[in-house]
This record gives structure tokens, sequence and C-alpha cells, in this order.
């Protein structure tokens, strides 16, 4: 496995596909136990989490909805703190278990204020599916329902995360190399 080189920086190999899938796979199971009889939304957050998603949702075999929410708060390699909703959310949520399907959650900042929003528009219950999980960089206090692999506080692109736009399209996931 090799290193990648993605804008000016090189990326070295840390949780290859096949880790990825498996993280999935148990994941996938735990969720459709969950919520296999609500008829669940399950509300993508693009751009990074495309990949994933479709992944996590290939596995299911139960009714279930899928919609697509654009948030940010990165620029380049450091986050901003300020979250900007880019592209909103059409479906009616009265009385419905939303699943948030994020690819990351480092700081916590983005689903502290989006979770609020999506319990203002009277979800029954809104649930957090991370495929990665950075606890040493969490700074809010919710519960993540399903977390796919807990890793440090590295910077990483690659299946469907990335740098400045670019590396979404890796297969494995990388860590910046010092």
């Amino acid at each position: 496995m090799n290193d990648v080189t993605v804008h000016d920086k090189t990326f070295e190999v840390f949780i290859t596909n096949e880790e990825i899938q498996k993280a999935i796979d148990k994941m996938a199971k735990i969720i459709a136990a969950d919520v296999k009889d609500k008829q669940p939304l399950f509300l993508v957050v693009l751009n990074g989490a495309f990949v994933f998603a479709a992944d996590l949702m290939r596995r299911f075999d139960f009714d279930c909805e899928v919609s697509f929410v654009k948030l940010s708060s990165y620029v380049g390699t450091k986050t901003t703190s300020v979250v900007r909703e880019i592209i909103g959310l059409d479906e009616v949520l009265h009385n419905r278990t939303v699943i948030i399907v994020e690819d990351i959650i480092d700081t916590g900042i983005t689903m502290a204020s989006t979770i609020p929003k999506l319990m203002k528009l009277e979800a029954k219950e809104v649930k957090l599916a991370t495929l990665l999980f950075k606890p040493n960089a969490f700074q809010k206090d919710f519960p993540i329902d399903y977390i796919g692999m807990e890793i440090p506080n590295d910077f990483i692109v690659g299946y469907g995360l990335d740098y400045d736009g670019f590396g979404r399209n890796l297969s494995d996931i990388y860590k910046l190399k010092e």
C-alpha cells in the first residue's frame, strides 16, 4: 500500500477498505435490529458521507427512505466552528425516526447544531450513525448511537472524506503523514 499525495500533503494508509466494510457490516446489523419496523428516514450529510451511506444502505432489506443535507464546518484541515447549512431538508419529519448518517464526528459542532433543528421539526426520535468518531476531539454532550470505528485525532482523507474537496475517491482511508 502506497502513500498518496492530495494537493500539497502526503497521506499514508490508515484504514483499509476491508476494515471499513467489516465495521459497516457490524453497524448495519445493529441499526436494522433497532429500527427495521419504524420505516426510518436516513438523513445523509453531504459531501463526505455519500460513500459510507451508499454502502450502509445496501445492507438494509426493510422499508426506509434516504434524503440528503449538506452541512459544512471545515476549510482545509481546520474546523471553522461555524456550521453553514447549504442544502436544506424537504421531508416532513413529524413523528418519524430520523437517523443522521455522518462520515466522521470529531468536535461535534456540526451535529450539536443539527440535532436540535431536526427535533424542532417534530421528529419522533433522532439517532446518529457515524463511520468514524474522534473521542479526543469531541467537545459536545450528545449520544452517538452507532459508531463504526473510534480513531485518534489525525487528519484523514479517502472513502468520502476530503482535503479541500479532493481525495474522496480513494477506497481506503489515509492519514496525514508527519
